[in-house]
């Protein structure tokens, strides 16, 4: 988005006038068909005999500005293949695969950052990506303090409606700025007298749409913002709190709760909550009458949203 690209043109700038400039480099890999260099945007890998950009490492993290860069690439390894049918397609190969590794440097970061082709298991999803083992500066404590106090994100909201309340949990740590959409927008009063417009028996309830049509609404910076996908929230169970979009990094204000698991909406659509209390009220609003356009015969509301940080 616009934001985000003047934050970037801006640390250039800065960094052109630094020392750190050095420290950027270009390398080839072993084939020497790719050229791997760091730009703006990320880590860019450019096949030079199709002159084709064919990856982009990085390119997500809106925080960092990649200087340094080094390559790894193992030699895939040999085993004897024993016979058999694999339960999971590919089975019998994937300990034989190589990964590669892009370890980069970034600007004013005293970290280093690894870049893999493989996913991290799912039992370390809970624990999150980064780890934090270097003392942070004084200016970074400034600016985690300023934001906790400033804006802190909810944990906890009360959706309190003309049919009742449905209480869910916000996924703050795996999908922040989803959460701070919906948190602002709930202490700002934006969803205050909003209509469930949509509603599918066997499906989901939505709303959020301030003209109550499913046309309107946008995000507190404004228009739309990217989808947060995170591997551990998925749509498969019933009273998953999810962003309604119309299509990739379409999020504003709409949001929906399922009412029953809706694995093909997994990326495609931003879980950033579950209910906790008040799965009936979902179901009695699930039940409402509604007219050849899923919207129910009798408005129900939200009154207001009460979060809890």
């Amino acid at each position: 988005d616009r934001f985000d690209f003047g934050r970037r043109i801006a640390v250039e700038k800065e960094m052109r006038k630094s020392p750190a400039l050095m420290y950027q480099q270009a390398l080839f890999d072993e084939s020497c068909n790719f050229l791997i260099y760091p730009s703006m945007v990320g880590i860019k890998i450019v096949n030079i005999h199709t002159n084709k950009l064919v990856r982009v490492l990085g390119k997500v993290e809106q925080t960092e500005r990649f200087l340094g860069v080094a390559v790894f690439q193992p030699k895939p390894q040999k085993k004897k293949v024993e016979q058999g049918v694999a339960v999971v397609e590919g089975q019998n190969d994937s300990k034989e695969m190589a990964d590669p590794l892009a370890i980069c440097t970034a600007y004013k970061k005293q970290r280093f950052f690894i870049f893999s082709t493989r996913e991290p298991p799912e039992t370390t999803a809970d624990f999150g990506r980064d780890i934090f083992n270097e003392k942070p500066t004084k200016e970074d404590a400034a600016v985690a303090a300023s934001i906790r106090t400033e804006n802190p994100l909810g944990k906890q909201a009360t959706i309190h409606t003309t049919m009742g309340d449905i209480v869910v949990k916000l996924f703050f740590q795996e999908c922040p700025k989803t959460v701070e959409n919906f948190t602002v927008h709930s202490k700002n009063g934006y969803y205050d007298n909003t209509v469930f417009h949509r509603v599918i028996q066997g499906f989901m309830i939505q709303t959020g749409d301030p003209q109550g049509d499913g046309t309107g609404g946008e995000s507190i910076w404004g228009g739309e913002f990217e989808d947060e996908f995170h591997r551990s929230l998925k749509h498969d169970r019933p009273f998953t709190l999810s962003m309604a979009n119309a299509g990739p990094n379409t999020n504003g204000s709409q949001f929906f709760v399922t009412t029953v698991p809706c694995p093909w909406l997994d990326n495609k659509h931003t879980v950033f909550g579950r209910v906790l209390q008040g799965m009936d009220v979902v179901q009695n609003i699930e039940k409402t009458p509604t007219n050849c356009d899923d919207r129910p015969l009798i408005d129900i509301k939200i009154l207001t949203v009460k979060i809890i940080s």
